[in-house]
């Protein structure tokens, strides 16, 4: 299955090329899942149907859903109340009604990267193009699943578990109550649900597909969306500018506007591969509104996101791994070793990464910003490297 997620700065008609995109695919007989993300319905606004929770018919081989944060938080606490329930009644603690339960903050990213893995496993569907919060909420959704793995086996070590015979004897020469296996298990679902989604998001057949208004606004946008996929290893396929007004035209008062337009284009050209869809002159709604924006296509060719180790041992003595980081500004680059792992900082975003193993025997030999790639030297350390090598 081909995924599409599509994002971009707020108010960049993201909404609307998505539903666009999703009624391109099925034309071309694809069965298309689109998913939606607002709370008020703009995704069936442009499609011209209702969406909701139960998936509705949009077109022929076209789907939409748009999930239900509220639904989901009271099925998953009230699930979390039942397993934790000697817990509670042992604290006197009162359950909750799922009457009375309304979503915390995060709730709507939860749900959302259920229905992402829920469509990846289901296999009914060729296509899927997700509507994505605008561009900063993007890319914390799409940062959760590996931050949050990375915290449960930080908490919650999976080697723990193996003692599961011993937790009644270390509690009690320990003196203080051992986790429950619930916890545990608990864990270990959440981990495996989120390892889910995390390889939907990782997986070489899902593309991010941005979405922006040429001009300075949209500009800067694009570029800090770009920087912080680019450390998340995600891929964008193109760069579709939206609203683009035709550059013959009557009116003089368009002039300024497309002329702006026009070198914002040429700068975005250099970097990535940009297609235009025109501005209608009017909000575009249904499916003819839809097909007239003549959005690309859904096999678009993904460019390689890999991080590559090349072996300079011969020449300079180092190992060098190559990130790419276009955007990247040298002043805001920050890089510390924390055992096999490497923090990256990258002006807003910071991503945990794990070494490749051939690096965690060796030291930080020095970094540096050329051409939007940060190149990190790391030197063989003496007392793990293999003799001989």
């Amino acid at each position: 299955m081909r995924t599409i997620l599509i994002t971009g700065p707020g108010g960049s008609g993201r909404t609307t090329l998505a539903a666009a995109t999703a009624l391109a695919a099925a034309a071309e007989g694809d069965h298309t899942l689109v998913l939606g993300t607002d709370r008020t319905d703009s995704l069936g606004a442009a499609l011209g149907v209702a969406t909701g929770p139960d998936p509705v018919q949009a077109a022929p081989h076209l789907t939409a859903r748009r999930p239900d944060a509220a639904l989901d938080f009271r099925r998953d606490l009230v699930a979390l109340q039942d397993r934790a329930s000697s817990a509670l009644d042992l604290l006197g603690a009162s359950r909750l009604d799922p009457e009375e339960l309304t979503p915390l903050p995060g709730a709507e990213e939860l749900a959302l990267l259920r229905a992402l893995r829920d469509a990846a496993l289901s296999e009914r569907y060729d296509t899927l193009v997700v509507d994505l919060p605008p561009a900063p909420q993007a890319l914390a959704l799409l940062a959760l699943p590996e931050e949050l793995r990375r915290y449960l086996r930080r908490l919650l070590p999976p080697e723990r578990q193996a003692a599961r015979a011993l937790r009644p004897v270390l509690g009690r020469l320990a003196g203080v109550p051992m986790p429950a296996e619930w916890l545990y298990e608990t864990a270990a679902r959440w981990d495996l649900e989120l390892a889910a989604v995390e390889a939907v998001v990782a997986d070489r057949a899902t593309v991010v597909r941005l979405v922006a208004e040429p001009g300075p606004a949209g500009a800067d946008a694009l570029r800090t969306a770009g920087l912080g996929l680019a450390l998340r290893g995600l891929a964008t396929d193109v760069v579709v500018a939206n609203r683009v007004l035709p550059e013959a035209s009557p009116d003089t008062w368009l002039a300024g506007p497309v002329a702006q337009q026009r070198k914002t284009l040429e700068e975005w050209r250099e970097t990535y591969d940009v297609r235009t869809v025109a501005h209608l002159g009017h909000d575009p709604r249904g499916a003819d509104d839809l097909t007239a924006l003549a959005v690309p296509g859904v096999a678009q060719p993904a460019p390689a996101t890999d991080w590559p180790v090349t072996d300079r041992l011969g020449e300079d003595g180092v190992l060098v791994w190559r990130i790419p980081l276009p955007g990247a500004i040298r002043e805001e680059l920050d890089l510390v070793r924390r055992g096999d792992e490497l923090v990256v900082t990258a002006g807003r975003f910071r991503r945990v990464v794990p070494l490749p193993s051939v690096l965690r025997r060796c030291t930080v030999d020095g970094a540096a910003l050329r051409d939007g790639e940060l190149r990190i030297r790391f030197a063989p350390d003496p007392k793990l490297w293999p003799q001989g090598r």
